[in-house]
């Protein structure tokens, strides 16, 4: 993999992935740009213990342009976009309008009660090819694998960054998700605190060892493959597997079958099955309603530096389609409660995916 950094016209570092040692990339950017916003912050919401981010800029930002107008295609001589070079594999760049920010600042302090601090963090999109017309479940598997070494480059890159705490590497795929770009491409964010969801995992799963000494997700897996019934796939290092008590309509979660921090610590051999494993996954998931899936594709990785011996690498897919024509809505109990309801079985949502017919 051949590495290039450069820098946009606003200041924003940009990164070029390649899979030829002679790839050569346009450098410089030749737009006139505002600067970037640093205004983010972080207020304290003392009732659920939790840190939200305040970005009103993000209210500006690109919504579904058409394809012509696309700002993560490659750029033309008629038409510069965020990626100054005419072709590229993959990059990742600085976000335009970042929930957070290295350079955030805010003269507000807040209370005792509801203490407020800069949103210091960085935002990155990561844009998975230059085929605006692509996915990742279409990708080529050396392309495929290129997007795994750039999620790990960027992990160990963003947790030295000072006050990062935990690297997120993220895909939402869909209107219906949420997404404002067509083209293929996911995120990542470096926060300055281990965000609610992975710490009640590691409470979770530090409970778990006080009680038997085992480690949660180790026994999770093992549990998953002795039972087989909830297992979508396989291969020697990785096992994809309904969670048994999922939340979601659709939703697998991949485990690798060796206890890992983060996806820079995956050998080659791992990041070769587990491309192999997630490109199958993913085209069953598309062949589920026979229509592109609406997904969000979230990495679990152990925070910067604490609880990072409980912590297990693990992907979990999961989508909001609960049909072919429906949608699953978190109305009263799931977002007044926090209590999830489940419209479908996980055992049969992993034999209709097994069953499925894949092209």
């Amino acid at each position: 993999m051949k590495r290039t950094t450069a820098r946009l016209a606003d200041g924003r570092e940009i990164i070029y992935f390649d899979r030829r040692d002679d790839a050569a990339h346009r450098l410089d950017d030749p737009r006139d740009l505002p600067p970037v916003s640093t205004t983010s912050q972080l207020r304290y919401d003392p009732v659920l213990a939790e840190w939200v981010a305040m970005a009103g800029h993000r209210q500006t930002r690109t919504f579904l342009p058409p394809k012509d107008l696309c700002p993560l295609c490659a750029s033309t001589p008629e038409r510069p976009t965020e990626i100054p070079s005419s072709e590229y594999d993959v990059v990742a760049f600085e976000n335009r309008f970042p929930s957070l920010s290295t350079h955030a600042t805010t003269t507000e302090t807040g209370t005792e009660l509801v203490p407020i601090r800069p949103g210091i963090g960085r935002c990155e999109v990561l844009v998975f090819s230059s085929d605006h017309n692509a996915s990742f479940a279409t990708l080529e598997p050396d392309q495929a694998r290129l997007v795994v070494e750039a999620w790990a480059d960027r992990t160990t890159e963003l947790s030295a960054v000072p006050g990062v705490e935990q690297v997120f590497c993220f895909e939402n795929r869909g209107q219906e998700i949420g997404v404002t770009l067509s083209h293929p491409h996911g995120q990542i964010y470096a926060y300055p605190y281990v965000t609610p969801r992975t710490a009640r995992m590691l409470q979770s799963a530090r409970e778990h060892r006080d009680r038997t000494g085992g480690n949660l997700f180790a026994d999770v897996l093992a549990e998953e493959r002795a039972a087989g019934v909830r297992v979508v796939g396989r291969t020697e290092h990785w096992t994809a597997f309904v969670p048994a008590a999922a939340r979601w309509p659709v939703e697998v979660h991949l485990y690798p079958h060796r206890k890992l921090a983060e996806i820079g610590d995956l050998d080659d051999t791992e990041r070769d099955e587990f491309v192999t494993l997630y490109l199958d996954v993913l085209r069953r998931l598309d062949a589920l309603y026979d229509a592109p899936l609406p997904y969000i594709a979230a990495w679990h990785q152990a925070p910067v530096r604490a609880d990072r011996d409980l912590a297990y690498l693990h992907l979990q897919v999961f989508s909001i389609k609960r049909a072919r024509d429906k949608l699953k809505y978190l109305a009263g109990s799931e977002s007044g409660m926090g209590a999830f309801i489940t419209d479908v079985l996980p055992e049969d949502v992993a034999a209709r995916l097994r069953e499925v017919e894949v092209r």
